[in-house]
């Protein structure tokens, strides 16, 4: 008895911002399974496969330039990735799909961009609640994300007391991303960040220093428009207005860069 068997080969290519790195996939003619949790999962795998924090897939729109699908490491589907999204918009550049400014579509809505060399600036959704609790405060930039300082954050288990808080009340199930945040200045905060989905930290998270840096100013901690974020893949800047306690014009802004390409 002869057995056949079909194999896919996927052509990626990876990019990283601040050392949060995505798998990417030209998929503009549908030929990736979106529904193989599994193939997602083993794609993202450090040590079997491509290795990533998560899979992102470019595909056409309608309406605008492209339309972006991100999936966690864990090969689930998710909520908007910052610096996912600003890998996209370098990946898209490289492709040919734009130019050096680019409107998409993602989980959460219409995102703008433009890219300046190495550097991406996306314009984030607008934040509108804050719920300031004891001893941390919860927005959404897109994604769900805690926040809530912690001096000692050098040496502080950040996978250990993430997942307390990620599963823990209110979160419970649905989970949160949890940021631990150390002022530097009046316009500069060290951010560490434990990811859902990764269920580790990741070097960097681009919703997640929007969030701090619209928790860090709703709190009265830092009086810039502008701010300045270090995380352990390098620097990040949020700017933004704020018009009635509504936080408008959020920008994430910081480098986004290939990596290495190949077929899998």
């Amino acid at each position: 008895m002869y057995f056949c068997y079909l194999i896919m080969q996927h052509k990626f290519y990876k990019y990283q911002g601040t050392g949060n790195d995505f798998v990417m996939i030209d998929n503009r003619q549908q030929n990736f399974d979106k529904n193989n949790t599994k193939l997602v999962a083993s794609l993202c795998d450090r040590r079997f496969g491509i290795g990533g924090d998560g899979l992102i897939l470019l595909e056409n729109h309608s309406n605008y330039d492209f339309k972006m699908v991100y999936y966690n490491a864990d090969g689930n589907e998710s909520t908007m990735c910052g610096n996912g999204g600003r890998c996209l918009v370098a990946f898209a550049k490289q492709l040919g799909v734009i130019s050096n400014t680019a409107v998409f579509e993602a989980v959460d809505g219409i995102h703008h961009a433009i890219v300046e060399g190495d550097i991406v600036r996306l314009q984030m959704q607008d934040v509108t609640d804050i719920n300031k609790a004891n001893g941390h405060i919860f927005l959404d930039t897109g994604s769900p994300h805690h926040v809530q300082f912690e001096d000692d954050i050098e040496s502080f288990n950040i996978k250990v007391d993430g997942s307390k808080i990620r599963y823990g009340a209110p979160y419970f199930e649905e989970g949160t991303n949890v940021n631990f945040v150390k002022k530097l200045s009046d316009k500069a905060f060290r951010v560490r960040t434990y990811e859902r989905g990764v269920e580790d930290e990741t070097l960097s998270c681009g919703t997640g220093v929007t969030a701090v840096a619209i928790a860090m100013h709703a709190l009265n901690e830092t009086s810039n428009n502008i701010v300045d974020l270090k995380v352990e893949g390098g620097n990040l800047q949020v700017s933004f207005d704020v018009e009635n306690g509504i936080y408008k014009n959020v920008w994430l802004i910081g480098p986004a860069k290939f990596v290495f390409e190949g077929t899998i």
